[in-house]
């Protein structure tokens, strides 16, 4: 995981825990209004609670098991590593430019891709000018890498 993401589920656990508290006071509240059965206050409040804390236990687990790579730091700059922003060329003459990061800060929107997709996996430790394959559903596509980029340390 990069820095970045690791900041990212970082502040969304503090969002979370803050989210927890207001919806405790709300559950609070809730069950001092009498008969809980029929209380629909409490009973959001309560599937609220479940689903804050299955939130904060994976969050806690993703973050005391993440290794955190800086991208920055590549010492080995003309290879495919974690944390490349990598363009190359498809068979249909497409330049896509992609960077590859963690599973949780995958976004092909912005042109994040995962380190374990077909695609990341394909690219990596190849160099510029390198012909690689890639296994997709469609079949096997060759693409060629155009250019490697790392952050500035």
């Amino acid at each position: 995981m990069t820095p970045v993401g690791a900041e990212r589920l970082r502040t969304e656990f503090a969002a979370q825990k803050a989210e927890r508290h207001r919806v405790v006071e709300i559950v609070a509240w809730a069950a001092g209004n009498g008969d809980r059965s029929e209380n629909a206050d409490y009973k959001e409040g309560k599937r609220r609670l479940r689903e804050i804390d299955r939130r904060l236990r994976f969050l806690t687990n993703r973050l005391a098991h993440a290794e955190i790579v800086d991208p920055a730091a590549q010492p080995q700059r003309d290879r495919v590593f974690f944390g490349a922003t990598v363009t190359y060329a498809t068979e249909r003459d497409e330049e896509i430019t992609v960077t590859i990061v963690g599973v949780d800060e995958a976004d092909m929107n912005a042109g994040k891709i995962s380190i374990g997709s077909p695609v990341a996996l394909a690219l990596l430790k190849a160099r510029t000018g390198d012909e690689v394959t890639v296994r997709t559903p469609r079949g096997a596509e060759v693409i060629e890498i155009l250019s490697i980029a790392y952050p500035d340390a």
